[in-house]
């Protein structure tokens, strides 16, 4: 590689006056040149010349050939993660529950009977016409089983939704201002989950009555608590690194450093929290309906039906089976999922 093809390909000359590695006259000098000098010999190597030239003994030459051969394509924080998330046998199982009940929550009532329909004989056991059998009042049980997972992944995701803005919010409002802001918010939070979460779940419901929006409000208004506490740790730790203050000494508005600057690099816990959260508010929403202050009947809720089978259990058993086991799948899905994203985002303080 003559002077001529130094210029051209953008290097410093290479000579004795600018050896690789020093800064030259070129529009690229100094560590770009040592880069240029590993991509030019090719296959990851430096030829002896090139060695020679930077002064270096045969071992470092072996080691940096060594270092330019490891040197990989690089990855993106969502790639590396998939592919750890990938790994996890027992998340990937659960990903594909949460997927087959996603596909049954929007498809399945297209292929089922009205879950309100009285046509059949009470309490059949399971047929050819009733796959899951039919209840005391004669309702196809599938078809109510389907409609009660579309109910509880609705209530789940929406309740999830609205807690973790709340959380983010208040989190964020009391990890960024501190002092006397910090204090209030947080000893709410440690007040709030010193009540029994089913009594502070009653006690709402009481205030809101029953019905599907109650169930909402109730989850929403008890579940931020852990959120606020894990975003608030995340940026009173981001808040004081060095990138932050430059952004403060620039003058960016604090809105931007918040939303830009701090908030992404603590949300990778809340992350996990969403995904777990979710099969907790369906848990909970199937708790307080079985405890008759959750869902109206005739609404196909699945800890409702639980509920009206307990007294027909010996003759019935169907009745209990199904629906549990919807409860079961639902729940073991997105807990499995939150464990494999914990695991893939590598997230320690939750």
């Amino acid at each position: 590689m003559d002077e001529n093809d130094d210029l051209a390909s953008g290097l410093s000359p290479m000579d004795d006056a600018n050896p690789p590695g020093h800064p030259g006259s070129g529009p690229r000098s100094g560590a770009q040149d040592m880069a240029a000098v590993g991509h030019a010999a090719g296959a990851g190597a430096i030829s002896h010349d090139e060695a020679h030239a930077l002064d270096m003994t045969p071992e470092e030459e072996a080691n940096l050939d060594r270092s330019l051969s490891d040197v990989g394509p690089s990855r993106s924080l969502r790639s590396d993660a998939w592919r750890r998330f990938k790994r996890n046998k027992l998340a990937l199982f659960g990903l594909g529950l949460v997927a087959f009940l996603m596909v049954v929550a929007v498809f399945g009532p297209l292929f089922v009977q009205d879950p309100l329909d009285t046509g059949g004989i009470s309490k059949e056991k399971p047929t050819n016409q009733h796959w899951f059998g039919t209840d005391r009042l004669g309702r196809d049980v599938l078809a109510r089983i389907v409609y009660g997972v579309r109910l509880s992944l609705f209530i789940g995701m929406v309740a999830t939704a609205a807690c973790t803005i709340l959380g983010i919010v208040i989190g964020s409002v009391a990890g960024w201002f501190r002092g006397w802001v910090d204090t209030i918010l947080m000893r709410f939070v440690d007040i709030m989950l010193g009540i029994p979460y089913l009594v502070l779940a009653l006690a709402f419901v009481a205030a809101l009555g029953k019905g599907v929006t109650a169930v909402v409000v109730t989850l929403a208004a008890t579940a931020w608590l852990q959120t606020a506490r894990t975003v608030r740790a995340g940026f009173l730790q981001v808040r004081e690194l060095e990138y932050v203050e430059a952004a403060k000494a620039i003058g960016v508005p604090t809105h931007r450093i918040i939303l830009r600057h701090v908030l992404p690099n603590v949300f990778q816990p809340v992350i996990v929290l969403v995904a777990i959260g979710i099969g907790t508010a369906i848990l909970a929403e199937a708790a307080l309906s079985f405890l008759g202050v959750g869902v109206k009947a005739p609404a196909p809720s699945l800890g409702l039906m639980i509920n009206e089978s307990q007294s027909i259990f010996t003759s019935s058993p169907h009745l209990l089976f199904f629906p549990a086991i919807g409860i079961i799948m639902t729940v073991l899905g997105f807990m499995l999922v939150g464990d494999g994203l914990r695991d893939a985002l590598d997230v320690k303080d939750i």
